[in-house]
Order: structure tokens, then C-alpha cells, then sequence
């Protein structure tokens, strides 16, 4: 099934959706058991509706109360500023990375009060933790001198063949060739190395703010659907592909060169707005001593070793704790690594995990009741304020979806996974590298969803009529 198959979405009113949406609460029940906690499943065919359980609706008020945290962060530094004498408390709330993992902590104690400590503790032992672990391991790998030199000298080489100023093709590297290698390397290691070429590359030379959230929109988003080239890389495909059986040729075919000229697009627009400031950036000055090439080739084959064996934790964590050995032995080869960064990404995609595992109550049915064309564009908004691998997943429990609904629930779930620093499970990685080089040492959430627009709209356009 391609897109050209589908009709144009026709203009669905605010009234509409929500009519659907209620409609599908009442008429569509999801069983207690079937949470999202990032794991992949049968699918069920539900036909007994079952109204949601307090846990539920807790989980649903919670989310929600995230949600606005995370556009509000801005508030909390304002108070910390105001009331010195707890300064450290609201400056902790107006982290980025601690709102999910806050917010999951009032469910646990909620559910503890409502079912029980032993309730709320198997719900916990339910959810699946795996990504978390990866994106904190592969985060740290990435982020090391040896891999960034290499990453810098390859992006440095394809800068000097390119017949344009230099800045202007290092920018345009950063945002196409390392989002595209996303599907091999996993979108967690690429947009670590894309957002500290960024930070060193580009964002150190006097960029104006404008410029660094109109980038950041752009890598968000070409990440996203840089991962989907294989069915292994981006996590939204990674729920669905092995029960859809969807293998690399159909992903190649029906989303990957889309996506790929999609991403050359967004660089394209990217760096034609921003020439002229491209142009003026003065030279980075910075040099590191080189790394010899054995020890570039070991860190390349831990990064490798974490892809392969990416879905057995036991596995990579194993390797990512003899890494922390090798790192110690040749600390004179390495940069400080980014541990504090990776902890609290990992805690912030926890906190998703167990948020998200309450949510199949509302979001499923809301989904289920749209057709093909409406659930690509409804996918597409629905991820700017759930991760976009919730929507996925839920879609996989149920075996009556035709063809056309699948490619256009995915399709749409991963070019919205820029909106937002949830959207897309590894945006948080790239936010907690490059927060430092915004005013504040902070994120501004409205501004992010407005340097996004122009990228995603291309993005859909890419998926939906090529």
C-alpha cells in the first residue's frame, strides 16, 4: 500500500474529533491489562467495553499535569529566583528531564493509596525499562572524544568536497548525514552525535536564538524519521514491525527514500533561511589532542555492540559496564563523560514509560475511530503530547487494521516526533546536550514547537504525497 492510494484528508472540525473521541470511550473499551509499557504483543481483538479503572483516570490526570510542566519549566526558574530560601527545590522542578520522572513518582504513590503498595509495585515490575537503559548507555558511548573525532573528522571531509562556504556545509552535514545513519546506529547515538556537533560546531559562534530553536526543530525532526530505514532504529516502528511482519524492503519502499528527501529538504530550507548568520560565524578555535585509531575502533565496536544486542539489557548493559572499565584505563583519550546528561534522559524516558502505560483507556479508541487520512494527520498531533512509540504500540494490539491505516498511523506518529522534547523517545538526549547553549541554560517548549512547524509540515507533505 502507498500513499498515492489515499484520498486527500478532508477538513475535520474540533467538534468532530472530540465527538469520536468520546464515542470511542463509551463504545471501545481497552481491558486493565492492556497498558503500554514499551513491550511488543499479540494482537487482541476487543469487543466487551470496560469503563477505566481510578488508576486509569489518575494516570490520564497526571499525564496531563506533565504536559503543562513541561511547557511551564519557565515558571519554576522565575520562583527560584523569587523564594532564595528553597531555591534548590524550584530550580530541580524546572528541569526538563525530572518532569516525566516527577510525575511518574504522584502515580506510583496514587496507586499505592488506591490499590495498594503491592498493586502499584507489580505495575512497575509490568513496565519495560529497556529503552531507558539503551538511550542512557548509547548516550554515554556516543558522547565520548573518540567517537565524536571520528564523527567530526567524516563531517569535516564531506565539508571541504561540498562547493559551499564552510560553515554553511557543515551545518548542512550535521542535519542529513548523521540523521540518515540514525537506522543503523539507532536515533538515541545519532542525535547524541548531531547535537554535540552542534554545540561545538555551530551554536558556540554567537547564533542567534532564533537560529539554534529553528535548528533544534529541524534535528528533532529529521531524526524522527531518520530511523526509518530499518526496522530497528526508531522505536515507533520498533513496536509494530515484527507483528505487521514488516521487513527492510518494505520499510525502504514505502517510508524510507520519502524520508530521506525529506531530510535533505528541512537541511536545505534550514540553511537557506539561515545563510547570512551562517556566513558571519567566526572559526572555531578549539583543538583536542587526536586519538589513536585502535582506540577509536574500540569505542566503535562497544557503540556496535550496544546496537546489536539493543532488546537484551543484560547484554548491553554488560558491555556498557566493561566500556566504563576500558574508558578508565585510557582516560588520557577521553573527554568528561556524560553521565549525569544520560541518567536524567533515562529518568525522563522512564517517566514516560510509566505514565504511558496508563493512557490505552482514551488514546486507543480516539485512534480506532478515525479513518486512514484523518489518523495520519491525528497521529502527527497526537505525538507532540505522548511519545510517539505509545501510539504505535497500541495500534499493534488490534488485528482488524488495514493496510493503509498502519503506514499512515506510523507515518504520521514519526514526522510529529519533533514537536516536542516527548514526542520522540530520543529528543531528550539532544535537549539535555544543547540546553547549555540557550539563553537561560533552559528550553523554551513554545518556541521549540514553532522552530518544528516548518520541518514537519515538509515532512508530512514528503510522506503523504510522494
Amino acid at each position: 500500500m502507498t500513499w498515492s492510494d489515499f484520498r486527500p484528508l478532508p477538513l475535520v472540525s474540533v467538534g468532530n474529533l472530540c465527538h469520536n473521541f468520546l464515542q470511542g470511550c463509551v463504545h471501545r473499551g481497552v481491558p486493565q491489562d492492556s497498558r503500554w509499557s514499551g513491550r511488543r504483543a499479540h494482537p487482541v481483538t476487543y469487543t466487551r467495553p470496560m469503563p477505566p479503572t481510578s488508576a486509569q483516570i489518575l494516570g490520564a490526570a497526571l499525564l496531563l499535569g506533565a504536559i503543562v510542566h513541561t511547557f511551564s519549566t519557565g515558571i519554576f526558574e522565575r520562583m527560584a529566583r523569587r523564594h532564595t530560601r528553597h531555591a534548590g527545590v524550584w530550580r530541580l522542578l524546572a528541569e526538563v528531564e525530572v518532569v516525566f520522572g516527577f510525575w511518574a513518582m504522584l502515580l506510583f504513590l496514587g496507586m499505592s493509596l488506591i490499590e495498594g503498595s503491592a498493586g502499584a509495585t507489580r505495575y512497575l515490575d509490568s513496565c519495560d525499562f529497556t529503552e531507558p537503559m539503551l538511550v542512557f548507555a548509547i548516550m554515554v558511548i556516543a558522547g565520548t572524544r573518540p567517537i565524536l573525532q571520528f564523527a567530526a573528522r567524516a563531517i569535516a571531509g564531506g565539508a571541504r568536497v561540498l562547493p559551499v562556504q564552510r560553515n554553511l556545509a557543515t551545518y548542512l552535514l550535521v542535519l542529513t548525514i548523521v540523521p540518515l545513519p540514525g537506522s543503523l546506529i539507532t536515533e538515541p547515538a545519532a542525535i547524541t552525535l548531531a547535537a554535540i556537533l552542534l554545540r561545538d560546531e555551530i551554536f558556540s559562534r554567537n547564533a542567534s536564538e532564533h537560529f539554534k530553536y529553528a535548528t533544534l526543530g529541524t534535528l528533532f525532526v529529521n531524526i524522527s524519521i531518520g530511523g526509518t530505514l530499518t526496522t530497528f532504529a526508531a522505536p515507533p516502528i520498533l513496536m509494530v514491525a515484527e507483528t505487521w511482519h514488516w521487513d527492510m524492503d518494505f520499510m525502504l519502499s514505502t517510508f524510507g527514500w520519502k524520508a530521506a528527501l525529506a531530510i535533505v529538504a528541512n537541511a536545505g530550507i534550514a540553511a537557506l533561511r539561515f545563510r547570512d548568520e551562517l556566513f558571519r560565524m567566526r572559526a572555531s578555535q578549539a583543538r583536542v589532542g587526536r586519538v589513536p585509531l585502535p582506540i577509536v575502533g574500540a569505542h566503535l565496536l562497544f557503540l556496535g555492540a550496544l546496537v546489536a544486542y539493543s532488546h537484551h539489557p543484560a547484554i548491553f548493559m554488560g558491555v556498557f559496564l566493561i566500556f566504563l572499565g576500558f574508558a578508565h584505563a585510557y582516560g588520557r583519550y577521553q573527554s568528561r563523560l556524560v553521565l549525569k546528561e544520560a541518567l536524567l534522559v533515562a529518568f525522563f524516558l522512564a517517566g514516560i514509560v510509566v505514565l504511558g502505560g496508563m493512557q490505552a483507556w482514551w488514546l486507543k479508541p480516539m485512534l480506532l475511530n478515525l479513518d486512514a487520512d484523518a489518523v495520519y494527520y491525528g497521529a502527527a498531533a497526537l505525538t507532540a503530547f505522548t511519545d510517539n512509540a505509545a501510539l504505535t504500540y497500541l495500534a499493534s494490539l488490534v488485528d482488524s487494521l488495514t493496510p493503509a491505516f498502519k503506514v499512515a498511523l506510523v507515518a504520521g506518529a514519526v514526522t510529529g516526533g519533533g514537536l516536542t522534547i516527548i514526542a520522540n523517545a530520543p529528543n531528550p538526549a539532544g535537549a539535555a546536550i544543547l540546553k547549555s547553549s540557550f539563553e537561560g541554560v533552559s528550553m523554551n517548549p513554545w518556541r521549540l514547537f514553532l522552530g518544528a512547524i516548518v520541518p514537519t509540515g515538509v515532512s508530512l507533505m514528503a510522506l503523504r504525497f510522494l
